[in-house]
């Protein structure tokens, strides 16, 4: 089951936080990407610091730029009761480089794909 890795404690970004916010927020929480969630707490989108830094190719306003201009609204998630090995799976088909954990339509959790190494390092590291 996925809960065994997964980081529950998660970093949420607003739809009208800033580019300039959400890499501030990423770096110092040492994370790559975070769900970006609505007034009520919904999902409603995923950003990583690609996106942002593809973003930064072109003109714009970075310091002003709202999250949600940037951000994947096609969000790939997973639930709670899903194999390590389909959510690892789904990572690579997707090419993505994480995945919210949702259980009854809430975020309970985050995986990435640097989760995923770090179990199979410690499960065939023995």
């Amino acid at each position: 089951m996925i809960s065994k890795i997964m980081h529950s404690n998660i970093i949420k970004l607003k739809i009208e936080d800033t580019l300039s916010k959400a890499i501030d927020i990423m770096n110092d929480n040492k994370i790559n990407g975070a769900p970006v969630v609505d007034d009520d707490g919904k999902l409603v989108g995923m950003i990583v610091k690609a996106d942002i830094y593809r973003f930064l190719m072109e003109e714009g306003h970075y310091e002003t730029c709202p999250v949600d201009w940037v951000m994947t609204k096609e969000v790939i998630t997973a639930s709670i009761s899903e194999d390590i090995l389909d959510i690892a799976k789904r990572l690579r088909q997707n090419d993505i480089i994480a995945v919210p954990i949702i259980d009854e339509g809430v975020i309970v959790g985050i995986v990435t794909i640097e989760d995923i190494m770090d179990y199979i390092i410690e499960k065939y590291n023995k």
